[in-house]
């Protein structure tokens, strides 16, 4: 039975990463408060889908690869840096032309985007990501024994993480979504926008910059 004594621990690690700010909690703030709840949650549930992305090639020793190809790794890295960018430099040229934040039932009629856009953002920050590579190359298998078959007590543990982060991420996204009617200040709007342009550059930044680990 998976549910054994090694299965505690790995539950309160992996509550504690989860709630822990990061890029995945800013990127669902940034698409809450752009396209409401839905695009949250939306936004979390595509994060969450690429732990099992990670938890299946670290299982299969595609993350071991990456890990021993300093080419390999590099390009991911760049990879995952630039699509951060890529979204802190919209953001920002969202904040310049002072952008509202279209949030449901609030002010003029919002601009509704294709449920595809936050999936395809929430799922590539988190697959593009080199840091969740090694975070489950060297963390899952602390908590798989000998005996377990490997690739199904990966995605259980994933299935674990996905739940958890779940429940955090829409969390907040209920919370931001809720306070509609203040974020639908075109004030407050290029300030968010500004802001998590700036931090999400600054952590492309410094992904790009980064050593790669040995």
């Amino acid at each position: 039975m998976w549910i054994d004594a090694q299965f505690w621990p790995f539950l309160v690690a992996i509550t504690l990463l989860s709630i822990t700010p990061g890029v995945d909690t800013l990127l669902v703030i940034r698409n809450t408060a752009r396209g409401g709840v839905r695009d949250g949650v939306l936004t979390s549930l595509a994060i969450c889908c690429g732990l099992f992305v990670h938890a299946a090639v670290s299982a299969l020793g595609i993350s071991l690869i990456l890990l021993q190809s300093a080419w390999a790794f590099g390009v991911l890295k760049l990879a995952g840096a630039i699509y951060l960018v890529w979204l802190g430099a919209q953001a920002l040229v969202a904040a310049r032309r002072g952008q509202e934040l279209p949030m449901a039932g609030v002010g003029a009629e919002r601009r509704v985007l294709p449920a595809w856009k936050p999936l395809r953002e929430g799922l590539l920050s988190n697959v593009l990501n080199p840091k969740t590579v090694v975070f489950y190359m060297a963390f899952l298998p602390q908590f798989i024994a000998p005996g377990d078959p490997a690739l199904a007590k990966s995605l259980f543990l994933a299935g674990v993480h996905f739940v958890i982060a779940n429940l955090w991420q829409i969390g907040v996204a209920l919370m931001v979504g809720g306070a509609g009617r203040w974020l639908a200040s075109p004030l407050f709007a290029r300030w968010l926008n500004g802001l998590t342009g700036s931090v999400l550059i600054l952590f492309g930044i410094r992904l790009a910059l980064e050593r790669q680990p040995s």
